[in-house]
Parts: C-alpha cells; structure tokens; sequence
C-alpha cells in the first residue's frame, strides 16, 4: 500500500476517533447525574473527629433490622389500610357478607386484570402483588377456574386504556371489558359456582392524561355523548348476565375515581356493592376478607358519587382550551426536547374555574338547598357516605362551644347495636350564615371527623369532634380582603354523610355577635402573617354580572340558574392583558437591573461545616457564615442537579440527599432497585377516614428511608378531585380540603418521626394533566376559592407537621432535641392565572413563606418545559430545579440580584437537608470525602486506553511520514547524484 493511501486511510480513523473520545467524556460529564442514577453514585464518606466518633449522632433509628423484615410489615399494613378503605355502599337483604367457604365466580375484565393503582410518577411495582383472586382463595373462597381463565386470555390479547405520558396521541381510552358473547361457552361452569357472581369494574387513570369524555372511536358500541366513566354496553350486557344466572350479585368497582353507579345502584336484582379504589400489594387479601365478614367494612366515600357527571358544574371547564389568539414561544433548549420527546407546541391554553368554591359536595348540596337538583336523583352516594355489617347509634353527650383556646367541639357517644364489631366514622359538619349577593358559602363543609376504635357489639365508644371558630370564617377577596367570620348563627351538625343528619342527634347552634375580619391587626391565630389579597390579578377575570362580555362569570348560588358554568366561547377565548403578560418569556435582565441587591461574599474561609447548624434556626447568623464559604457554580450545580437529589457540597460537608416518587411508596423510572411495597392509591386511603393509618404509612416510609439511605420523598400529593375526569385522581385524596390536608398531615407527620421530609405536591391548582406541558394550562380562579379549597391542604400539612430534629448541642456531645416544620414543596406544571406556579412569587413566597412560615426548600415538578424558567423560579421561591444538567441553566449567575437568589435558594435547601436522616451519622466539625462510583474507574481507564492508543496511532502515523520523508529525500538525491 503505498504511503499516501495508507495515511489517507488510517489520519481520518484517529481523528474520527479522537473526537469521539472527546465528544464521549464530555456528554458522560454533562450527564453524570443521570448516569448516577441508573450506573450508581459514588459514596461519601463522613469523616468525624476522634472526639466525634465517640457521640451518639444516630439520630433516627429504624424500627426494622433488614428490608425484609420491613417489607413483611409494610404488607400487613397495606392490607389493613385497604380493609378499612373499602367502601360498602349497598347490601341488600344482608347479601354481604358470603358464607364460608362459598364457590364463587368472577365475571369482569378487573376481576384477572385489576388496577392496582395508576401510571406515571405515581406509578408502583406490582410484580408481587396479591391479585383479585388469590385474594378471593386466601379467604377460603373457591373460584370458578374456566371464567377466570377465560376472562385472564381475553384480557392478554385486548388492550385496555392506558395513558401514556404526555402522549394524548398514542393514549387509549378502550374499557376493554369482555362482550357477552365470550362467555357462552362457559355458562355451564356457572352451576358448581353458584353463590355469588362478582363482577369486577374497573377504570385506571395516569400522569400526564385525563379520562376521556369522548368514547367515539373506541367504543364497538358507542353511543352519542358517552364518556369513559359510565358503564357501557359490554359492562350492562354482562350485568345481565350475572343477574340470569345467579341469585347473589356483588359489584366490586376497582377504580380510584368516581363512576356513574345509578344503573348499579338502582337495580333491585344487584345486591351489593364494593368500591375498593386502588388495593395495591396486598389489598385484595382484604377484599377477600370484607367478603367473608372477617373485615366488617367501614370506609367512606372520599367524593360524591353524582348519577350524571355531564351535570356537575366543573364539566364543561375541564380539558382542553386555548386562546385563539396567542401563540407564544420560549427559547428552545435541544436536550430538553429531546429528553421529553415532546413536540414544541405554541398554544396558550387555559381553564376556568368558574364554579368557584361550588366543587363536589360543596355544589350538591347547596344547590340541593336551594332546590336548584332533586337530590336524590342527582346523586347516588353522598360524600362520606359507606354502610357496615353491623348498625350504630349516635348520642352527643357534650358540646363545647365557649372555650378559652376558641374552639368547638362535640362529644359523640357511638354504640354498635348490632351483633358484630365494627369502626364508625362521625363526621362534623357547619353551615355559616348565608346572605344573599354577599360572600360565597356553601351549605355545609366538613369541619372535623373522627373514626371509632373496634366496637364490640353492645359497646360503646365516645369521641370528640374538634374544630376551631376562625375556620368557619369565609375568604373576602372583594371587600375586606381577609377571612371574614359573619355575625349570626352558625350550625354544627353531626352527620354519618355530608347529606344525612345522623338520626337521634339535633344540630348544636354557635352564635357569633359581632363580625370579625381576620386581617393584620387580628390574623388568625395560625398564620405568621394574615391572610390578603395576594391574586387580584387572577380574581380581577371574573365578573357577577352575567352579562358582561370578555369577564369569567363567578358561579352563585343566588342565582344557580342564571351563573351556571357554560363552555368558554367568544371573548373568553381571546387573551387578556393579564394572560398575555403571564404568557411572556420572563425578563431576568429587566429583574436584575431594577434590583437594588448587593453582591453576596463567596469562597470565604470558615470552619463551619453543615451539621454545625443542624438544630439551629433558620434566621441563625452562622447560616450567612456558612454560605459565605461557597462558590457560585457550586451552588449553580446543586440547583440545577435537583432530579431526585440535592448535591454533595463537600466543601462544607453535605452529602448527596437522595429524594424519591412516590405517592403510593417509593418508586424510581431510574433506579427500580430502590423501588418499594405498593402501598394503595390515596384515594384509597383517604376512604379509610383513618389518620391514624396514615400516620402508620408515614411512620413505615420513614423506616424504609432509613434502611435505603433516602431523605426526600416526593408525596403525599394533595390536589383535589375537581373532576372526576382527571387522570390523577388516584394519585390525591379527595374533592374535600379538609380531609385531603388532614390525611396529608397526618402521613407526613409520621414519615417526619424518621427524618423523612416530605415534598408536599402539586403546589397548586394542578387540577388536570391536559396542556400540562403545552406551555402550561392557565388556571383561572377566584382568590377565595384558591385559598378555601386548593391551598388548605397544602395549607394544613405546612402548619401542622413538626419534624423532631436531635443534635449534638456541645462539645462534650449532649444530644439535644428542637422541631422544625414541613420542609419541602413540590410546585407545579399550571399557572395561577396565567403565571407559571412554579414562578409565582405571590404563592411560592409571599403564602407559603409570608403567611403560612415555611421554611425549607421548593423544588420545581420536572422540569423540561421550555416556559419553566430556573431564573423566575429562584426569583419566585421556587429553589430547586427538578432536571438533570444541562437540560436547564441559569440566563444569569454574575448580577448581584441573581447570586443573592441563587444563595437564598442553597440555604433552603441546605436548611431542610441539615434537619433531616441525611445528616445521619455525623458530628460537629464532621468532613466528607469521596469515592467515585466504579464506572468512573472504567471510564477513566478506558479514556487512559484510548489516549494511549491515540498517542500511539499518532506517533506511528508520524513515524510513518518520516521514514517516507527520508526516503523520498534519499530518493532525489541518489537521482540528483
């Protein structure tokens, strides 16, 4: 070969491999965080002093010696969670519960295929989990072989809806259930397992999509107007089925959301019904036992359960609108929209919550009030509606309504009357004094509520229902621009549901004189700071006049008729100024240059390190100390690296915080080894009524926190059930506030004893999943309904969570003990108004740190949406950025506007680390060094490789030229001789 040819070969291989050398180690440099989480991170590790080691700074402990041990009782919890959220709402002629041992037959898609929960972030591993039927046969139960197998082969070849991602386009919304037909050839097995038919109804739900209001197109049988929660025709046809061949008929509605049950309910020949929601792991082991009667039922409805929901005010604003003309744009980042694989849309969409506060039961039953709906025909189930096995009586004993600390409460004396045991649930209800044309009230709003122990029959057990007066005060965002407690009678009614007073009990009246403004020179005793108007420029698109054009219409119950919601149309579909201002690409220069901040000290020296100031407050002076001590792009790299973790910062010895999904245990699209027990969906815990077995789930995620080395857990999640429609509804609690931020407290609470902090999410109004990341749904809402319902869970679980904090007080070692608050926030996609949560100042800081005194760290839903800028979120609150680098970057790092930003978001996140299981195991002074994970040994020894290889190549190639440049030279002069 001759040397020109070889050399053209051979230069262009070394370079092409030179640079992909290159080009591999930066793109491994840039990614590195993610790769850590599928490869594995290095290890840190603490280095105390020689007096430190002989501390105690084990400052939580699990209660479970290996994850086996915990995994065993975490699965008796989950069946206990379920046992008590199932709901009994029908039994007819005691059909439940079956006698022992009875052959039963399972009809219905869910009965082989069952939902265990949902799909996206809240998504669990179920690889393990007790099905439908082992859950059935656990309880002694026979099941019909040939049905179930023939329901199990359909199922495998029939798809059923399933919500992807963010990928409305290849989502399917089939319900899958088996035609009539497939089961004819069967019939004959019916006979040997004739006790009972159990006809399992299923829906599903998912991140990213809502439930479908649409059928056409995915249903054999549509039918004009059908949506993916009624019962279609398969699902009727096979009712009839049921009812043709068996004199025993239970519904068992897997689902953790709402369907129309009229045509179940109202149907004589059906028996009985179970709504089981989400079991998870082990939950149908108590499916199987509600229906033997070793679990005596006693769940209650989280939402109402309407007849028709194309009735419910929220139904015509929910889904899909945008404005006809705006279209905006961001600056486009390549790794992001390669990472979503998400199409670059341009629509402003939004959605109006022009029903106000009248959400769920608020409406029903207010509009049952004012005989706006015939009651018992609109609505199937109440909410905190469920039946027993057993009956109850309620006496009130005692009422307290002038206490000195200004609360209410009623003592409620519950008796089993019946002949087995059985839990109670007793439910609070007020009614505040209405006027006409003046602030918005329902007619009833759950207050307090408390669940029995375990009655033995003939027993009786008293339980007190406390509720402080200044949460019955309204929210006045038009007049006083506080809370406001009306003078007049206020009436306190103890009821087994939100509609039905329980019998032999009479309301108890509170009478308030005089009216009180909760405003700054007398907030509510709760607040840091009172309550105003921090969203005029979201309450300022409604109008009460229903006739005026180009304004959101406030929904009344002066005058239900004329207010009712209607689809937006006309100048609702044009842009405000304010839409039009929210939409805008954030200005961060126009920001910086009308600051008057001054530049903070960097890289100063100091001793301190991060367990230095655990256990000291958050306004301590050492705090300025220690963040005087860091860099910029050492701060820059932890808030931009914020995908399931905070950053090691070695400098001052904070190791890797490692943060988890999910609502219904831990979960990792990363890292499936860190996965944990399937725990029911919270739809499904909130209708155990139970705080208590929250506060159990809290207390075993924290142990499972400490045995997988996590500090951070993103849950609980607490939107409402605005809509029954809403893909996530198995994610949240409920339609209701109170009960979603008490069942969320009470979680967090208990996760807080092992030094787990929870990321409460979705900080706020993330109410549907459509247009969730088309530039994100503009949320239009008035301020007192943002403030009564879609902040008072957050709201509750912020003021009420106290996380014990133990820490090294001396230099002899004294363990000494303090509390902090909640210390995480999760905001999200939507915008209030039409300004990005995650970059609403009036949220994120002037509520949630102003009002309401949170102190800790917000960190962004995942960030790889171009409009959800990491510049206005830190000017916002909004301190960590849920992404991995270089998917988002700062715009700007030198003003000093943005590093007093970028240092104030690093002390909150440090200020919730410090006081969390993170800083386990070390003491005062303590170091960190660190070891690289193994891949990068290989990395860096296969780089060491290559670059010998590429040094040799070259100086082969080099070689190579000489020796033909010699040559030649010889060449010519042997010629010239």
């Amino acid at each position: 070969m001759t040397n020109k040819k070889f050399l053209a070969i051979w230069v262009p291989i070394l370079a092409v491999f030179t640079v992909f050398v290159i080009i591999a180690n930066i793109a491994i440099g840039i990614f590195d965080k993610w790769i850590e989480g599928v490869l594995g991170a290095g290890t840190y590790t603490v280095n105390n002093s020689e007096q430190g080691k002989t501390w105690d700074t084990s400052y939580y402990t699990a209660d479970y010696a290996s994850t086996e041990e915990h995994e065993k009782a975490a699965a008796q919890l989950i069946e206990d969670i379920a046992g008590e959220g199932i709901v009994l709402a029908k039994n007819v002629s005691s059909a439940l519960p079956l006698k022992a041992g009875a052959h039963v037959t399972m009809l219905g898609r869910a009965a082989a295929d069952p939902i265990y929960g949902g799909s996206g972030s809240g998504s669990v591993d179920t690889t393990s989990a007790v099905n439908a039927r082992a859950g059935l046969e656990n309880s002694g139960f026979s099941v019909n072989e040939v049905a179930y197998q023939t329901i199990a082969e359909y199922a495998k070849a029939n798809r059923r809806a399933v919500i992807e991602m963010d990928k409305p386009e290849i989502s399917s919304y089939n319900i899958g259930e088996l035609p009539v037909t497939q089961y004819e050839a069967i019939q004959s097995t019916f006979a040997d397992y004739k006790d009972a038919a159990l006809v399992y109804i299923g829906r599903g739900g998912g991140e990213g999509g809502d439930l479908t209001r649409d059928m056409n197109g995915w249903d054999d049988n549509y039918t004009p107007g059908q949506h993916q929660l009624e019962l279609n025709k398969d699902e009727l046809d096979l009712l009839n089925l049921a009812k043709e061949h068996f004199e025993t008929v239970v519904v068992v509605v897997n689902a953790s959301t709402p369907i129309e049950m009229a045509p179940i309910q109202n149907d004589s020949a059906i028996d009985a019904v179970l709504l089981i929601g989400s079991p998870g792991l082990s939950g149908f082991n108590a499916v199987g036992k509600v229906l033997s009667g070793e679990i005596n039922p006693s769940g209650r409805t989280t939402d109402i359960w309407a007849a028709d929901f194309t009735q419910d005010p929220t139904y015509v604003n929910f889904g899909h609108f945008a404005y006809d003309d705006l279209k905006v744009s961001y600056p486009s980042n390549v790794l992001s929209s390669v990472a979503s694989n998400a199409k670059v849309s341009d629509i402003a969409p939004f959605v109006n919550y022009q029903e106000g506060i009248y959400v769920g039961y608020r409406y029903w039953e207010t509009a049952a009030a004012e005989q706006f709906i015939n009651y018992d025909q609109a609505v199937v189930y109440p909410f905190g509606y469920g039946l027993s096995y057993t009956n109850f009586e309620w006496k009130i004993v005692g009422t307290h309504t002038e206490n000195t600390d200004g609360t209410l409460s009623v003592d409620v004396e519950v008796t089993n009357t019946g002949n087995i045991p059985g839990k109670e649930v007793v439910e609070l209800y007020y009614t505040a004094p209405y006027t006409r044309g003046g602030i918005e009230k329902p007619e009833v709003v759950l207050g307090a509520f408390a669940k029995t122990d375990l009655i033995a029959a003939g027993s009786s057990q008293t339980v007190t229902l406390t509720m402080r007066v200044e949460d019955m005060a309204s929210y006045d965002y038009k007049n006083a621009h506080a809370y406001v407690l009306e003078a007049g009678e206020y009436t306190l009614s103890v009821r087994t549901n939100s509609h039905t007073v329980a019998p032999g009990t009479e309301p108890v009246t509170y009478t308030v004189k005089d009216t009180i403004i909760y405003d700054d020179k007398n907030p509510r005793s709760h607040d840091k700071t009172a309550a105003t108007n921090r969203f005029d420029d979201v309450s300022s698109q409604f109008t009460d006049e229903a006739s005026h054009s180009g304004k959101i219409v406030n929904m009344s119950r002066a005058d239900f008729a004329g207010t009712f919601p209607q689809v937006p149309e006309g100048d609702l579909l044009h842009a405000s100024e304010a839409a039009r201002q929210g939409f805008a690409v954030w200005d961060h220069k126009a920001v910086a240059d009308s600051s008057k901040a001054s530049m903070p000290k960097t890289g100063a020296k100091t001793d301190l390190t991060l367990v230095d100031l655990r256990g000291l407050s958050y306004e301590d002076p050492k705090w300025d100390e220690l963040l005087d001590s860091l860099h910029v792009s050492d701060m820059t790299s932890m808030l931009l690296n914020g995908a399931y973790t905070s950053a090691a910062l070695p400098s001052i010895a904070k190791p890797k915080a490692v943060d988890l999904d999910g609502p219904a245990g831990f979960s990792s699209f990363i890292n499936s080894s860190v996965n944990g027990p399937a725990y029911p969906s919270e739809f499904t815990i909130a209708q155990t009524w139970n705080v208590k077995l929250a506060q159990d789930m809290g207390v075993m995620m924290g142990n499972e926190s400490l045995l997988k080395k996590v500090s951070g857990w993103y849950a609980p999640a607490m939107n409402l059930h605005r809509s029954p429609f809403a893909g996530r509804n198995f994610e949240y609690y409920s339609e209701d506030p109170y009960l979603s931020g008490a069942m969320a407290a009470a979680t967090s609470q208990g996760a807080a004893t092992k030094g787990l902090y929870t990321t409460l999410k979705h900080f706020a109004l993330n109410d549907q999943e459509t247009n969730r990341s088309n530039n994100g749904v503009a949320v239009w809402a008035n301020e007192q309904a943002i403030r009564e319902l879609y902040l008072k869970p957050f709201e509750m679980a912020i003021k009420e969570v106290k996380m014990p904090v133990t820490y090294i007080s001396d230099k002899q070692g004294t363990r000494s003990e303090m509390t902090v608050g909640a210390t995480a926030v999760m905001s999200s996609y939507n915008r209030i108004g039409a300004t990005w949560a995650g970059g609403n100042k009036a949220l994120m800081t002037d509520v949630l740190r102003g009002e309401w005194g949170f102190e800790g760290f917000a960190i962004s839903d995942f960030n790889l949406n171009s409009y959800m800028s990491p510049d206005q979120s830190i000017e916002a609150g909004t301190d960590l950025t849920l992404a991995f680098a270089p998917s988002k970057s700062f715009a700007d790092t030198t003003s000093a506007h943005a590093v007093s930003n970028i240092r104030h978001a690093t002390k909150n996140i440090l200020f919730a680390v410090v006081n969390s299981n993170a800083m386990d195991g070390q003491a005062p002074g303590a170091t960190v060094s660190y070891t690289p994970p193994t891949w990068k040994y290989i990395q860096w020894g296969v780089t060491g490789v290559c670059a010998v290889i590429i040094v040799l190549g070259a100086y082969g190639l080099l070689r190579r030229c000489r020796k033909h440049s010699a040559a030649t030279v010889s060449v010519e002069t042997a010629v010239q001789n």
